[in-house]
């Protein structure tokens, strides 16, 4: 599943996507990061939303009606989800297509990008939902369990 973030176009694995929904108020939470925008109960559970913009370090956007919320899940059998500007497409990238994402120093962060994928008209970086956020920093009672 494609999406975008400002003029950047980006994707994630669409056998995680649970849902797709319209921008929110959220329940917002004390002493998490900035890019941890709250919870919302997601069919009896609650899960927390991160701003992709904020997390990548993007400038602050402007929540729209084209604003969505994509819930996934995530390797560890719990749910999160992702503020995004829109969703653009369904795409079939088979492993082949798949480049790994280039090495940018210690001063970047690339441990959330699985890598890139090149279509005729763009770019598209492939997001590791499993990486976006660190556990530690959800492990508050009532947003994920603690181990």
């Amino acid at each position: 599943l494609t999406f975008t973030l400002g003029e950047e176009l980006y994707g994630v694995d669409i056998l995680k996507v649970q849902e797709i929904r319209g921008w929110e108020k959220l329940r917002e939470l004390h002493d998490v990061p900035d890019y941890i925008k709250g919870v919302l109960d997601f069919r009896g559970m609650i899960v927390p939303i991160i701003d992709l913009r904020q997390r990548f370090g993007f400038k602050e956007f402007e929540y729209n009606p084209t604003t969505v919320i994509i819930i996934l899940s995530t390797a560890d059998e719990n749910m999160m989800g992702i503020v995004v500007d829109t969703v653009s497409d369904v795409l079939s990238v088979k492993q082949d297509d798949l480049k790994k994402a280039p090495s940018m120093g210690s001063k970047i962060n690339t441990d959330y990008i699985l890598g890139m994928v090149k279509t005729e008209q763009n770019m598209i970086m492939l997001v590791n939902s499993d990486r976006l956020v660190d556990k530690d920093e959800l492990e508050v009672p009532g947003i994920l369990p603690v181990e």
